[in-house]
């Protein structure tokens, strides 16, 4: 029987339920943040190419630095607190973009600085939210779970940039700040009612060993270490195509400003056709197959990328991109319940922040090898480097144990 038959029949409890609207809040307030900030920064206070990257470098730093930390924090105490405080954070941060916006008073280092307290704020939530799900939701709906937390996230993937250029268009810079923290706020309030069933308290030991533990755990297991491998190099590969696309798109496919915005659009749109699918696939499909399609998805886009340098087509571009949402959205469904499933609950909150941090980390070294290996040769040879990495990744999963499961397995139980 495929391994998630039956989570589609369970229905998700009402603590779930507060958990999944603070995340579709949360998720949307941070992609509303995140198109604004460079609109604000262009026209706003003129910064050049340069001082958009340090911004975007500000706003991502977080997630190197911060996430094994939080991870450890959320082993210790209370996850639906620190998720509170994440949030709060966040709100904080965008109150304050709003009031400077709002005296004439906001710069550059200023916006970059409170981008980078409002990615911390991210940066803990994203961390907690998977490792509260075990807790709350009964093991064979993990999948369920996981897909409507994935969804939200695609839809505010989808609507969120646009929505945030809306704003910064029609009312002002100002404005997309204060409904970013409007709906952070409205994340902290649905929180705070949000009851998490209480933890076995943990020995206090020190952080190293805490995290020597958490390392050692995903690096021996069979089935976390391809998981880990696979995010490291799909994320290269699309962060390579990332820094190159745009001007790629414009002087090479011929694409006007508006083309190209709709053929990063369509990222987002097959991210959520591809969380709106997950239930049935998963419901028809061996547990490992469903992992494999999203790696798949991965390596036939940049196959049909590397097709328009002999048939330039917004079409292909566009199809591309919709692989690169598709199919790797249930890639995310699947590794995050595989994750939950085999990981020891106090050991959780590390081993999210473990693969956050080589995932994340993998995103600003592709951007960098996207950069070099366009200024050593040219585009194309990053459209060949960015196929090679998702080919590595699919032969990753393909082999590894993980692609032959049948159903979830269960090693929650077992001493780490």
């Amino acid at each position: 029987m495929p391994a998630m038959s039956s989570s589609s029949a369970i229905r998700l409890p009402a603590v779930f339920q507060r958990l999944a609207w603070s995340n579709l809040a949360a998720q949307s307030a941070e992609q509303i943040s995140l198109a604004a900030a460079p609109l604000v920064a262009v026209f706003a206070l003129g910064a050049d190419a340069r001082g958009t990257g340090l911004l975007q470098t500000a706003q991502t730093l977080p997630f190197l630095l911060l996430s094994i930390p939080l991870g450890v924090w959320a082993d210790r105490r209370s996850r639906r607190m620190l998720m509170t405080l994440a949030e709060s954070v966040r709100v904080f941060a965008m109150l304050c973009v709003l009031l400077l916006v709002m005296t004439h008073a906001l710069s550059l280092p200023l916006l970059a600085a409170l981008g980078f307290i409002a990615a911390t704020g991210t940066v803990a939530y994203n961390v907690a939210a998977p490792s509260l799900v075990p807790s709350i939701v009964p093991r064979e709906a993990y999948a369920s779970a996981n897909g409507r937390l994935e969804l939200a996230r695609s839809v505010a993937y989808s609507a969120g940039p646009a929505v945030g250029g809306l704003l910064v268009g029609w009312i002002g810079a100002g404005w997309a700040y204060g409904c970013a923290a409007a709906l952070s706020a409205l994340a902290v309030a649905l929180l705070a009612g949000l009851r998490e069933p209480p933890r076995a308290a943990a020995p206090a030991r020190h952080f190293m060993l805490e995290l020597r533990d958490g390392t050692s755990f995903v690096l021996r297991d069979e089935l976390l270490r391809p998981m880990l491998a696979t995010a490291v190099f799909f994320n290269l590969g699309f962060f390579i195509l990332q820094a190159v696309y745009v001007p790629y798109a414009v002087h090479r496919l011929g694409l006007s400003a508006s083309a190209v915005g709709v053929t990063l659009g369509a990222y987002g749109v097959g991210m959520v056709c591809g969380a709106l699918a997950a239930p049935a696939i998963a419901r028809r499909l061996a547990f490992g197959r469903v992992l494999i399609i999203g790696p798949s998805c991965g390596l036939l886009a940049s196959l049909v990328m590397v097709a328009t340098l002999v048939a330039p087509s917004f079409w292909l571009a566009t199809a591309s991109f919709f692989l690169l949402g598709a199919g790797p959205i249930l890639w995310v469904v699947g590794s995050t319940t595989l994750r939950q499933a085999i990981t020891p609950e106090r050991m959780m909150g590390r081993v999210s922040a473990l693969i956050s941090t080589a995932t994340y980390g993998a995103r600003p070294v592709g951007a960098l090898l996207g950069a070099a290996l366009s200024a050593r040769w040219n585009v194309d040879a990053c459209l060949v480097a960015a196929a090679a990495a998702f080919f590595v990744q699919a032969l990753i999963i393909v082999m590894s144990p993980a692609a032959r499961l049948v159903s979830v397995p269960d090693r929650t139980a077992m001493a780490c």
